[in-house]
């Protein structure tokens, strides 16, 4: 089962967990609706279309209403402490949470002693920075990183990413040298998925490969699209692909959706969504032939 855990930018929207169910452009979860904007909803949208288009069963959410002050992440990770199992995760993907290190380990605790077998971990946005600042970024099995976030992880002092030194996000167009330092400092998974003009996977200091193509300009600029990466990615690797196969076929994909609906400054995030089943249908087709 994938499972994701997240927060909607609504304070009002109360603490749900279940199976999400799309309707029109709508998700539903336990009897409440959220559109599919940016963040934690962007993300589910995407790997709702993705399991879709597989035809794999939708995935399980643990969500809660969090408009950055951190009363509902709060609310959220106590209920996971007793509940993180249920149902038994294969892959478990932290989101937008607000970032919490005694949290973050009482639940890296309750995953270690309550999931059999342990699922696959991924984290991303609020919940990564906190699994840095732990000192436990290597128990993780992905992070997926803007360029940004990045240079955070590579900054070994740093405690969030508005704290990250002046030298290191000057230097953030290497990003083999930032992705270098990450893993030098114990700072990262042990994949990494760098979101950007080019995408990039990393293992252990070693870039594997680059995706800068297909692009699309206005999509670079769009907000969400690192959001839908990151469920597309998810979802495949909960359909048993390889870890490495499936970041670059969700790279592609998520390039593919772009040029498939040719995107203007106006276009939302859901009109990428829309686009993941006939683009991941071309990704896996071209990745075939690239084999």
């Amino acid at each position: 089962m994938l499972v994701i855990i997240g927060t909607i930018p609504d304070p009002h929207f109360p603490l749900v967990c279940g199976q999400v169910e799309r309707r029109n452009d709508q998700i539903f979860v336990d009897g409440h609706a959220f559109a599919m904007h940016r963040g934690t909803p962007a993300l589910i949208g995407a790997a709702v279309e993705t399991a879709r288009t597989l035809g794999h069963p939708m995935p399980h959410v643990f969500l809660i209403g969090d408009e950055g002050l951190g009363h509902g992440s709060r609310k959220l990770y106590a209920h996971l402490v007793e509940h993180i199992h249920e149902p038994e995760p294969a892959t478990l993907v932290f989101h937008y949470l607000q970032p919490d290190v005694d949290w973050h380990n009482r639940i890296l605790m309750a995953i270690d002693e309550l999931c059999r077998p342990r699922p696959q971990l991924i984290a991303d946005a609020g919940f990564m920075y906190a699994a840095k600042m732990s000192g436990f970024a290597s128990s993780y099995d992905l992070f997926t990183p803007d360029m940004g976030e990045l240079a955070f992880l590579a900054d070994e002092t740093a405690p969030h990413p508005f704290y990250t030194r002046g030298f290191i996000l000057h230097n953030n167009s290497d990003a083999p040298a930032l992705i270098q330092r990450a893993y030098a400092h114990d700072n990262a998974a042990a994949h990494l998925l760098v979101k950007g003009n080019t995408d990039m996977f990393a293992t252990n200091t070693k870039c594997h490969w680059q995706l800068d193509s297909p692009s699309s300009e206005a999509m670079e600029a769009m907000g969400g699209t690192g959001d839908t990466l990151t469920g597309i990615c998810a979802t495949l690797i909960n359909a048993k692909h390889p870890l490495p196969q499936a970041c670059f076929l969700a790279a592609l994909t998520n390039r593919l959706a772009g040029q498939v609906c040719h995107p203007t400054p106006e276009t939302q995030v859901i009109e990428i969504i829309n686009a993941i089943p006939k683009a991941l249908e071309m990704a896996i087709k071209q990745s075939s032939t690239r084999q």
